[in-house]
């Protein structure tokens, strides 16, 4: 029996979700703007993303623990693959299908932990919401201990196509690792393009597509994406290609990595070939909420204290309360914007620093040929919070 038009939607939300559909289809630009049906929208703010980077931050502080840069690399390479079931379906899981986050506010703040265990080190997260408008979150993970640290941004533009919210993330991450000899090796980390599908049934999800890099002074790692098609394939595939620098052939080691990134995936050429890469398939560990207060408290801009009554209307299914609380925020932001026109002055970023051109990016980018050339960051002020 052929599937009708949100079949998975509640029946007394039907009628909106269709319309949503019809607007979405209507809209030639960006969808970042418009509003979702309640039953569509998540409690959680996309300031809280960021810590699907770490949970398995056993495999962050492994990446200071290897000898070499082939081995370091691959670390690298399993860290990041391993972050993407986190990233990307975890929510299908908790919460049955994708849901839409809550947008954050300019100047919104999240802190986070995860303790030390087994030896690992405490690793420490930071994000701040750096632009409103358009979105853009900076955010800085740490293991100081093993001196590993990741600092990016990441913003999106969405458009629909085919039946699908077609989304390209903008923005990139380096991630750092002090090395003993007292050098530090870099690593500049792209993202892939995200499809969410499932519109027409009213249980969204998402597929990753086209490809995404890794890339250090001494490999460049291509990762393809391929979701499952409407007559073979498998969902969630990808194909890792792990090669030397432009200059270093012959010198170091060639790998390629095939699997599922929500499972597992192992070696399929190299010196590895045939053995277990990563598997995803046990628990993760989820960040420790902290405020950044000095006495250890929330403050009002902290993302949990500053969308309670949202998320708890929202969980309750009280929407009616969870769009009054949601309107207020919405209507302070309004005026505070307006307060500072009025004024001449702008809000101070907190933890980070926009500059327009990031050097490491170019620099990198050149050996993965990567496109644009050049791309602005927020570098991070190290300024972590009393408490952390």
């Amino acid at each position: 029996m052929a599937e009708q038009a949100g079949e998975a939607v509640p029946p007394a939300q039907r009628s909106s979700w269709t319309s949503f559909l019809k607007s979405i289809a209507s809209v030639s630009g960006d969808l970042s703007s418009m509003t979702c049906p309640p039953f569509i929208l998540s409690p959680v703010s996309l300031t809280e993303f960021p810590a699907y980077w770490c949970e398995h931050p056993e495999l962050f502080a492994a990446i200071a623990d290897q000898n070499t840069e082939e081995q370091r690399t691959l670390a690298v390479v399993k860290w990041f693959i391993s972050t993407l079931k986190g990233q990307y379906t975890s929510r299908n899981e908790s919460m049955g299908s994708e849901k839409k986050p809550l947008n954050p506010v300019l100047g919104e703040l999240f802190y986070g932990k995860w303790p030390d265990i087994n030896g690992r080190g405490e690793t420490q997260l930071l994000v701040e919401q750096v632009s409103h408008h358009p979105p853009i979150t900076a955010y800085a993970i740490e293991n100081k201990s093993k001196g590993v640290k990741l600092v990016g941004h990441n913003a999106q533009k969405t458009s629909f196509s085919g039946g699908s919210i077609i989304v390209k993330q903008l923005g990139h991450a380096t991630l750092t690792v002090k090395l003993q000899s007292g050098d530090v090796a870099e690593y500049l980390i792209t993202l892939p393009r995200l499809r969410i599908d499932g519109l027409w049934y009213g249980a969204p999800y998402i597929e990753l597509s086209e490809s995404s890099s890794i890339i250090s002074k001494n490999y460049v790692c291509s990762i393809d994406y391929k979701g499952k098609g409407y007559f073979s394939g498998k969902t969630h595939s990808f194909k890792a290609t792990l090669n030397p620098a432009p200059g270093l052939g012959g010198t170091l080691g060639s790998h390629v990595i095939e699997g599922t990134w929500h499972t597992t995936s192992k070696f399929t050429s190299g010196p590895k070939t045939g053995m277990e890469f990563h598997n995803v398939t046990g628990p993760k560990e989820e960040v420790t909420a902290i405020g950044g207060q000095t006495s250890g408290e929330m403050g009002e801009f902290e993302t949990r204290e500053l969308w309670k009554l949202v998320a708890k209307g929202i969980r309750e299914g009280d929407f009616d309360m969870a769009s009054r609380e949601k309107s207020k925020i919405e209507n302070d932001q309004r005026q505070r914007r307006k307060d500072e026109i009025a004024v001449g002055t702008k809000w101070p970023l907190k933890h980070f620093d926009h500059v327009d051109a990031d050097p490491t990016y170019e620099r990198l980018g050149k050996l993965g040929k990567i496109s644009p050339a050049t791309e602005d960051t927020y570098l991070f002020k190290e300024n972590w919070p009393p408490i952390a």
